[in-house]
């Protein structure tokens, strides 16, 4: 992700507060510390330099700043020019990775699921920072959490994982309305994307663990197949690795191969 100046809607601020701090940073704290990508915080952003998801989803001079930037990224590293829907794949690919995990790390190593909207959620690529403040979080009974404000129990790991989808669907679903056209795939194609994000974080962040067969089971207990609008299942492979349902279109490169995980291999 990358931000060319302060786009509208950063968030203001962590909307469930603790009796013993802030929740928020709470849920966060185990993810920032094995997270390498990025310093994660609950803390409200500012000054400038700012990239929200509402402003991806909401502006077009956003998205297409960043498309051009990452067309000139991929001409550089490949020694051609990238077709335009190949580079807006990559710029939805970096914010949809992002974003998924800063729901699925949390539900995977705390269970608890932050509900992020579009508007808090902020990269600032200058500072490497993403900034996050949950509207609610959802946990299970017995979660020390449990009957705090903002704070909604749900009766097992099933509920959970439901509560999960649909965060991540209800942030992602203005995104991929606004790069639909972009990438020139209707709804399932788009959903599929948001499949391939969800599944994939979750492997990689048992990559970072040590424990990727936990992972991938969490990642099809999650992602079974059959719970739209996500548009198939996980799909992960006794040897830890997975078949995507969409393609990245890096083949698209001269001499460039298909990805291990490419669809068009199947």
């Amino acid at each position: 992700m990358s931000a060319t100046a302060a786009p509208p809607g950063v968030p203001a601020g962590s909307a469930v507060p603790s009796r013993h701090g802030s929740l928020a940073a709470a849920v966060y704290a185990r993810f920032d510390a094995v997270f390498p990508l990025l310093r994660v915080t609950t803390e409200s952003p500012r000054g400038e330099g700012w990239l929200t998801g509402r402003a991806l989803a909401d502006d077009a001079a956003v998205r297409e700043a960043l498309v051009e930037r990452a067309a000139r990224g991929m001409r550089q590293t490949h020694g051609a020019a990238p077709r335009p829907d190949v580079a807006a794949t990559e710029v939805l690919h970096q914010y949809a990775f992002v974003a998924c995990l800063a729901m699925s790390g949390p539900w995977h190593l705390e269970a608890r699921v932050p509900w992020l909207e579009t508007g808090r959620l902020a990269y600032h690529e200058g500072e490497k920072v993403l900034a996050l403040a949950p509207a609610r979080i959802s946990c299970l009974p017995g979660d020390p959490a449990a009957g705090l404000p903002g704070v909604r129990t749900v009766p097992d790991g099933e509920a959970l994982r439901a509560e999960l989808r649909a965060a991540v669907a209800a942030h992602l679903a203005p995104v991929l309305d606004a790069f639909g056209p972009l990438l020139r795939r209707g709804p399932r194609g788009m959903w599929g994307v948001a499949t391939d994000e969800l599944a994939d974080g979750l492997g990689y962040l048992g990559t970072l663990l040590g424990d990727e067969r936990a992972a991938a089971a969490a990642a099809g207990a999650l992602l079974p197949g059959g719970t739209p609008p996500y548009s198939g299942a996980a799909r992960f492979h006794a040897d830890g690795s997975r078949t995507r349902l969409n393609c990245c279109l890096y083949y698209t490169f001269p001499a460039a191969p298909l990805c291990s995980s490419c669809p068009r291999r199947v």
